[in-house]
């Protein structure tokens, strides 16, 4: 069974949109990050758990989501998973940001 981000031959989904738009601030950083974590260096991650953190995500998730917002769930995802940041650390984190003016 094909999953969601496996878009080969749906029927009825019309062609891919592949719009290139300039990267705003945040998709800029996120590509920073995401790459900073899997540096050799750092190696907190590898790209196939990136891949499969993003491949793992709920249908309705995936779709609602642009490209950068799948790496971030990706990155939050496996920063939990590795014990790194607890769930509850990035929610209170999330939270003091949206709160800021």
């Amino acid at each position: 069974m094909a999953r969601v981000h496996d878009r080969g031959g749906w029927p009825g989904a019309g062609p891919i949109d592949r719009f290139e738009h300039p990267l705003s601030w945040w998709e800029k950083r996120m590509d920073a990050i995401t790459t900073l974590l899997m540096t050799p260096e750092k190696r907190v991650l590898r790209v196939d758990e990136l891949r499969r953190a993003v491949e793992d995500m709920e249908p309705a998730a995936y779709e609602r989501c642009a490209y950068y917002e799948r790496w971030l769930h990706a990155v939050e995802t496996l920063m939990a998973e590795k014990g790194i940041l607890t769930r509850e650390e990035i929610d209170r984190k999330v939270k003091e940001l949206d709160a800021r003016p």
